[in-house]
């Protein structure tokens, strides 16, 4: 398909900067093939039947940008994926002069030497540490690594620390939040398990590449970043007991959708999962496993926008986007979200 399908108008004034507050006190649109619905995030439960199983994204991000300098240069990176113990990739900027072997130094005590330079600003970067010390190092002076879209003169500050995580984060890793997740509140989902909706959890360490924007005209030549994820035994089995049920399956946001439908068979049985997935889905995939898809709402020619339209179907997105827009949602990673049904039938 034509990536100018899925482009549309957005005014500078729908993109949020701040979180609403409380969380869950965000607007909700419930896309149904038929009609579209004003909630507010609140209403989740309601919105869900007993037997129903919403799938979480347990990803934490990590403080992932960081301002340091080469020579007497000044330099910014943001790491977007693990290598090894010691060594991520990573896009700096200005990245122009940057050669293997220069030394960035980020503090007088923590730096990092350019092992490789790759293409569009991409460099491989090796730590003078690892592990649980690079974690620590990267607290101390690292940044929330924001999406460009939201504006920070000087950097993410201290309110976005908490608001740009989820509140069941629990595997560090994610330079980007898995944002649908970023509505819920500890009332919220003691609502849910009151409703009788399951719960369940999976890894996905969301990577700086979903920022990207597609520069080809086709679908067909975009290459899709890829991101790590993880599925226990256990939750793959507990997620094919509640399909077997006849329960549905919620992902909630696009990073959950993605691992799941990448671990499951063309027969709609998901399989544990330990490695990295560069599923790109566009309209006419056939989904697997997910029933609903809780999301926020996307950029204009993004890969996430072509993924919510394969869901829900792409008139069906348009005009649903068309309505957000009208009323008066908020836009991206802070902003509000949305409901979809599947447009096809399970097999």
């Amino acid at each position: 398909m034509k990536v100018d399908d899925f482009d549309f108008e957005l005014p500078r004034e729908a993109i949020a900067d701040r979180p609403a507050r409380p969380r869950d006190a965000a607007r909700l649109l419930r896309v149904e093939p038929d009609r579209l619905a004003d909630l507010i995030v609140r209403d989740l439960p309601t919105l869900l039947e007993p037997g129903d199983l919403m799938v979480f994204n347990d990803t934490k991000v990590i403080p992932a940008r960081l301002k340091g300098r080469r020579g007497t240069a000044g330099i910014s990176v943001t790491l977007h994926q693990p290598v090894e113990g010691d060594s991520w990739l990573a896009f700096a900027r200005p990245a122009k002069k940057l050669a293997a072997g220069d030394r960035l130094r980020f503090a007088e005590d923590f730096s990092a030497e350019v092992a490789e330079k790759g293409e569009a600003g991409e460099v491989l970067l090796r730590f003078d540490r690892g592990g649980a010390d690079l974690m620590t190092a990267l607290a101390l002076h690292g940044e929330m690594p924001l999406p460009p879209y939201i504006k920070r003169p000087n950097g993410a500050d201290d309110r976005d620390r908490d608001d740009y995580q989820t509140v069941y984060a629990r595997e560090p890793g994610a330079v980007a939040a898995p944002t649908a997740g970023l509505h819920f509140t500890p009332d919220l989902l003691a609502a849910l398990d009151r409703r009788g909706i399951g719960r369940e959890t999976l890894t996905l360490h969301v990577g700086a590449g979903t920022f990207l924007p597609v520069k080809v005209d086709d679908t067909r030549d975009h290459k899709m970043h890829s991101e790590r994820g993880h599925i226990s035994a256990e939750a793959a089995e507990r997620i094919n007991r509640v399909r077997q049920a006849g329960g549905r399956v919620v992902a909630v946001g696009t990073t959950a959708l993605r691992l799941l439908e990448s671990a499951s068979s063309e027969e709609g049985r998901l399989s544990p999962f330990d490695g990295s997935t560069d599923i790109f889905i566009t309209p006419g995939y056939r989904f697997r496993m997910v029933d609903l898809l809780m999301t926020n709402f996307h950029l204009p020619r993004s890969t996430l926008f072509m993924l919510v339209s394969a869901f829900a179907g792409l008139d069906r997105m348009r005009s649903a986007y068309a309505h957000a827009i009208q009323t008066g949602y908020r836009f991206y990673s802070y902003g509000d979200t949305s409901l979809l049904t599947r447009q096809e039938t399970r097999r």
